[in-house]
């Protein structure tokens, strides 16, 4: 990568990043430019050529720019969890994703009791405000004790409404997202509860039925946690939660494309009855995304990875997937090589979509003049080669 003048840090300064691929709103254009002025995008331009202007100019021939991640669903990484209560291992977490191209996350927790996962809020809300974190999602504890996966069947409860609003005050204003199963007593009124809140109300961890999840999503529903995990399978009978979120317009679909947790042709059938503009890709990461194969903690549990997928080693949930160690670059070119996705689909479904259900995505999420300079540079492999953000390279591409 040839590179003009001195590099530097983009605060203060304009760099130019020429040459590549762009994936933009309006789909990918070859050998554009993207300028970035501070912490943000100036110009997006599919100019070619060989950029003279002031500041830094980065040739990236050969390269694709697609905007950064955006992970709605994520537990830990690089050996932390954000169930921790500990900031500095929380900050690890965010780290280790940041250099995998994820520049805006959301902090998941793990079932609790209430009192300890009201101090895990008070901690994460803090990196909220700092900047760190998009928000705080509660997967756990109003989830169903017959689809529990990863979590303490004996930490569950329903989802009073009481509970739910303490939870949602202990974040202080950071909570983004509260994955409820609609069926337990309690589950309709507390998706009122959050979508008056202003907090997206997820159904997962469920074993609802069609019925009861379309009354969910009339009460204010608009995720299915990781769709078609942790829930009734689809049947032609009783078509369970899983027709009913796929179905409705209203609803942002989570898939975790690792080739672990679901058949490519599930996937498939899932952006085609969707479609591309209602999926969201997430990691669900735990502490070992980043990471070697071992044992790490999952909130109070224990998880053994084995081949790089994790799953509880003991009690009466041992055995089950608990959660996963992907990182957003490798659903990322999962997508775009084994599922064959045109590369638009697949920055909608880590970028766009998330970022737009988060309600960040008129600062990311999209290759924008005005918008935040997060950004990832992918080499022809799909690999990560540079990593952008907020105009501070995370990951410099080489040369740079």
């Amino acid at each position: 990568m040839a590179q003009k003048q001195s590099a530097g840090r983009a605060d203060g300064r304009r760099t130019t990043l020429a040459g590549a691929r762009i994936a933009r709103p309006s789909g990918v254009v070859d050998g554009g430019r993207i300028t970035v002025e501070g912490s943000r995008i100036a110009d997006v331009s599919s100019r070619g050529g060989d950029p003279e202007t002031a500041g830094t100019a980065i040739d990236l021939t050969g390269h694709l720019i697609v905007p950064g991640f955006v992970d709605m669903h994520v537990h830990g990484g690089g050996g932390g969890s954000f169930s921790s209560a500990d900031p500095e291992e929380c900050l690890t977490v965010a780290a280790t994703h940041r250099r995998h191209g994820t520049t805006s996350m959301v902090a998941s927790t793990v079932t609790g009791d209430l009192d300890e996962l009201g101090r895990q809020a008070a901690v994460l809300a803090e990196l909220v405000q700092q900047g760190d974190l998009a928000g705080i999602h509660f997967e756990g504890p109003f989830i169903s004790p017959h689809r529990c996966g990863a979590h303490q069947p004996e930490l569950l409860r329903d989802p009073d409404p009481a509970d739910v609003r303490k939870l949602v005050d202990a974040a202080r204003g950071t909570a983004r997202m509260m994955t409820i199963a609609p069926e337990l007593p309690g589950g309709l009124e507390s998706v009122r509860l959050l979508a008056d809140a202003g907090v997206i109300a997820a159904v997962g961890h469920t074993d609802s039925t069609y019925d009861a999840t379309r009354d969910a999503i009339d009460a204010g529903a608009t995720v299915a946690t990781h769709l078609f995990n942790a829930m009734p399978a689809l049947g032609h009978r009783t078509p369970g939660p899983v027709l009913a979120l796929l179905e409705d317009e209203r609803v942002t679909v989570e898939l975790i494309n690792d080739g672990t947790h679901l058949h490519p042709a599930v996937l498939e059938m899932a952006f085609r009855d969707a479609g591309a503009g209602r999926v969201a890709f997430i990691t669900d990461a735990m502490g070992a995304a980043g990471m070697t194969d071992g044992m790490y903690p999952l909130g109070p549990m224990r998880v053994e990875v084995k081949d790089g997928v994790a799953r509880i080693s003991e009690g009466p949930t041992a055995g089950s997937i608990a959660g996963s160690t992907l990182t957003l670059d490798r659903a990322f070119r999962r997508a775009v090589t084994l599922d064959r996705l045109p590369v638009e689909q697949a920055v909608q479904a880590l970028s766009a979509n998330p970022a737009r259900l988060l309600g960040i995505d008129d600062r990311t999420g999209s290759l924008e003049a005005g918008k935040d300079a997060d950004l990832v540079v992918l080499d022809a492999a799909h690999e990560v080669a540079g990593v952008m953000r907020r105009g501070e390279w995370v990951v410099r591409p080489a040369g740079v």
